[in-house]
């Protein structure tokens, strides 16, 4: 039998055709092209960035730290402050949003806003999103705050509002640190976060007035014996040199009544000398001492000032149309009302801040959330919170009208958002 080949396997292919071979090679090559590139075309339109260092570690509630992940779509633009009115926009509700810290995650926080802790049940409060109309605001990054920090340090002054944003922006960013990476220290009158890899430190100054009073630290209840020294700062501002970023705040303090006790000169006589000013006269006074401080002793250069205007309370239900409600008790959604204004905000006082910043020698941002906080009548901390050291009893949460707190937030919640603005424009 000859084992020459047939006529059939010698036969060359009909001109125009290709092998089996050859058309299997060109269609896997033309498949491997079409996955790479709907692979790339995904990542392209999802703007992926490099996997943050970390970023996949849990914290000690379960909350997950790859929320940095939410941070990449925001590394595609700068935001500039210029060109975005941030106080102007609606809240908008995002049932997926997770806050970065919880009161039960970061270890900072007082039980006066821990609202969880103290029992409040529903959470939509913690889900709510502040959009600007003209913008998009950056989601806070506590890396980048971080690195912002590096070598420097960041004071918060005032009362216990401003309390409240300095322990925000500490949890906001503590919790990417590791443990022996970080300290904090405790005063009565100054606190200090350490963040030690960073170099930085958040601090809290206490100084309900600015200016100097006869109730900053020995607290005098009633507020007809309280009196402002509202020509003297040095007591306190002597706290505050050598500082890279200083954020003030006063307001809430002052509205004691229509009028205040001020006091030119020293506390030594006694009461004598001391002169009643009607409240938004007595402001614009203490924060004309203050801008002299500022503008006195500020070197622009090297500091950088920002002011965080009033913070609203929300003590007249009726002032959102609620007439059966008491206080903000029981509020579980904001004021959807554009433009809302209740009478726990007093424009005044605004206009005097205002006027007097815009009349001052050093630069000084201007933190407007006022409107956006007015709509905000769900987030406060009402009859979850303490008093006299003391978490309310059921009974004291049965009388909201008597023990609801309508001044204070809860944390996580509005100060964080406070903080995004801050963030964006430092």
């Amino acid at each position: 039998m000859s084992l020459a080949p047939s006529p059939s396997a010698t036969m060359k292919p009909p001109r125009g055709k290709l092998p089996l071979s050859v058309v299997a090679i060109v269609l896997c090559s033309f498949a491997f092209i079409a996955l790479l590139y709907t692979d790339t075309s995904l990542s392209f339109f999802k703007l992926k960035s490099c996997p943050r260092r970390n970023a996949a570690k849990k914290s000690k509630d379960g909350i997950a730290e790859d929320n940095l992940k939410s941070f990449e779509m925001d590394d595609r633009f700068e935001f500039d402050p210029e060109e975005c009115t941030v106080n102007t926009g609606k809240w908008v509700y995002n049932k997926t949003l997770k806050p970065l810290y919880t009161d039960r995650s970061c270890p900072y926080l007082d039980r006066q806003v821990s609202c969880v802790k103290n029992g409040r049940r529903d959470s939509d409060y913690r889900r709510w999103e502040w959009q600007p109309d003209d913008c998009t605001m950056p989601r806070f990054n506590p890396e980048l705050a971080l690195k912002k920090l590096r070598g420097k340090r960041l004071l918060f002054v005032g009362d216990s509002l401003q309390r409240g944003q300095w322990q925000s922006f500490v949890c906001l960013v503590e919790w990417i640190i590791p443990e022996d990476k970080k300290s904090m220290k405790r005063g009565r009158s100054h606190s200090v976060f350490r963040a030690k890899e960073y170099d930085a430190t958040i601090e809290f100054y206490w100084a309900p007035f600015l200016i100097e009073s006869n109730t900053d630290l020995n607290i005098i209840a009633d507020p007809k014996k309280r009196i402002m020294k509202v020509d003297s700062i040095e007591k306190h501002a002597k706290n505050w040199g050598g500082v890279d970023f200083l954020v003030f705040n006063t307001y809430v303090w002052w509205m004691s009544g229509l009028r205040l006790k001020t006091l030119w000169g020293s506390f030594a006589n006694g009461q004598e000398g001391f002169l009643e000013l009607d409240t938004p006269v007595a402001y614009k006074v203490g924060l004309k001492t203050w801008a002299n401080w500022v503008d006195s002793n500020v070197n622009p250069n090297k500091t950088r000032v920002f002011f965080t205007t009033m913070s609203p309370t929300h003590t007249r239900s009726e002032d959102w149309n609620n007439t059966n409600g008491i206080k903000c008790f029981n509020e579980t959604k904001p004021v959807m009302k554009k433009r809302h204004w209740g009478s726990g905000s007093d424009k005044n006082m605004m206009s005097a801040v205002a006027s007097i910043v815009k009349n001052m020698k050093v630069p000084v941002t201007v933190l407007n959330v006022t409107q956006l906080s007015e709509y905000r009548i769900d987030a406060h901390t009402s009859v979850y919170t303490e008093t006299g050291g003391k978490v309310l009893t059921d009974e004291q949460k049965a009388d909201p009208l008597h023990h609801a707190d309508c001044i204070h937030w809860c944390l996580p919640g509005v100060p964080d958002t406070w903080n995004q603005i801050f963030l964006a424009y430092l």
